[in-house]
């Protein structure tokens, strides 16, 4: 029996908490609201930094913030941006801080108008991955492009349209794991099945 390591896609390094990152959350759909938000959340701290960085303090941002509960987060005020700005454990960036505060607000708004938040993002899922001419993987795409904008005029901040592609991707509103990863398929089912009970 081979010890040999199974064909991923070629992004995680070598280490186990990316490695597991990989193979059990990215682009795999969640049902759960908070949970959503949450991925939301990361993807926007994350810009600029590596997504390793935010993995290592994930545990640090779920105790910061609340576990993501959407409805606490919304009545955040000026203390909890001042505690949060001297939490060593999290990314300490006011802007970004102030934008997961005000984007739980616009949640709850968007939750009101629309009935789901995970129904509503999940209309934004795409049914063929988008590639770059040489068949890579676009850091933006139209339909990023789209919802980024859409979120920008319902008042969301900090979600342009590489992070709102980051998202998607992680989500599953995308399957950009490469064809011969060993989780592709699997992906792809939940995708699929995900899509068909929405």
């Amino acid at each position: 029996m081979s010890g040999a390591e199974p064909r991923r896609c070629g992004w995680p390094t070598g280490d186990a908490l990316y490695l597991e990152y990989h193979d059990a959350e990215w682009g795999r759909p969640t049902t759960d609201a908070d949970l959503l938000f949450e991925k939301i959340c990361l993807e926007g701290f994350q810009s600029g930094l590596s997504w390793i960085t935010i993995l290592r303090k994930r545990e640090n941002f779920r105790a910061a913030f609340a576990d993501f509960d959407i409805e606490r987060v919304a009545r955040f005020g000026e203390p909890d941006v001042e505690r949060l700005l001297g939490d060593a454990g999290i990314i300490r960036h006011r802007g970004k801080i102030e934008a997961t505060i005000n984007n739980a607000q616009r949640a709850i708004e968007l939750i009101e108008a629309e009935g789901s938040l995970v129904d509503w993002i999940w209309s934004w899922a795409v049914t063929e991955p988008d590639r770059t001419d040489e068949g890579g993987i676009p850091a933006t795409t139209p339909q990023s492009a789209a919802l980024a904008k859409e979120l920008k005029r319902r008042g969301w901040k900090f979600f342009g349209p590489t992070t709102a592609y980051a998202f998607m991707q992680s989500e599953g509103l995308t399957n950009d794991h490469e064809p011969d990863c060993f989780v592709h398929d699997a992906c792809e089912a939940e995708r699929v099945t995900f899509l068909a009970n929405r």
